[in-house]
């Protein structure tokens, strides 16, 4: 039986979704006389926006892996997402963020 794409992972959407808005945001505005219906749908729009940029893609693409112990620095994207998935890095192995 096939299903669309939609169907198949329309779980999956849900779920994720209800965990990204799990989360704590500081927004400042200069604007005292603001409703708390804005600020509302203000983090509803910054969550579902960090929610499409925030993928594991990016965060491989926006970090390296210093290797000391064998003396090199890891760009390659496979290789980031295997050593992030572990959970303790071996040691002199650091993740390091580009910027």
């Amino acid at each position: 039986m096939w299903l669309r794409c939609d169907q198949r992972y329309g779980w999956l959407l849900k779920s994720n979704y209800m965990k990204a808005s799990n989360r704590d945001l500081l927004v400042l505005v200069k604007n005292d006389y603001t409703s708390d219906q804005f600020m509302e749908q203000e983090v509803e729009l910054l969550n579902d926006l960090l929610f499409q940029f925030e993928t594991l893609e990016n965060f491989c693409h926006a970090h390296e892996v210093f290797d000391l112990n064998k003396f090199r620095i890891i760009h390659r994207q496979q290789i980031i997402h295997q050593i992030s998935r572990q959970r303790v890095l071996r040691p002199f192995q650091f993740l390091c963020n580009k910027n």
